[in-house]
């Protein structure tokens, strides 16, 4: 098991970013009147959920990591939401759509794990 001595050490962080990366890119090809509606609104969630974990990270309180934890958590669910829509609107092909959602799914479960060590630490 390797040592987390920083938030980058975090298996979900590093999957974050790097579906906040592709996110991005994949924004940058929506239509231009998108740009600044739908393409900004997923450009920073998909941002702020591993922003969340590096906010909350040198907290000395774990309950208020815990809530950096849970609002990574909100901007995931709310990634998918977006995603969803540009599937919808035909900006993403469905299989596309179904690996990021994947993706965010399988982030959330580890968010979910992350919050549970942290809650058993806080006891």
């Amino acid at each position: 098991m390797k040592k987390i001595e920083s938030f980058e050490d975090l298996d979900v962080y590093q999957k974050l970013v790097e579906l906040h990366l592709e996110i991005n890119e994949l924004s940058l090809e929506f239509p231009k009147f998108e740009m600044y509606e739908l393409g900004s609104q997923i450009r920073r969630c998909s941002n702020s959920a591993p922003a969340n974990l590096a906010e909350g990270w040198s907290n000395k309180h774990i309950n208020i990591y815990i809530e950096g934890v849970n609002r990574a958590q909100s901007e995931v669910q709310e990634t998918k939401h977006h995603l969803y829509v540009c599937f919808r609107k035909g900006y993403l092909k469905e299989d596309k759509y179904r690996e990021y959602k994947s993706r965010c799914d399988e982030c959330g479960k580890m968010l979910k794990g992350l919050e549970r060590s942290l809650e058993s630490k806080a006891l």
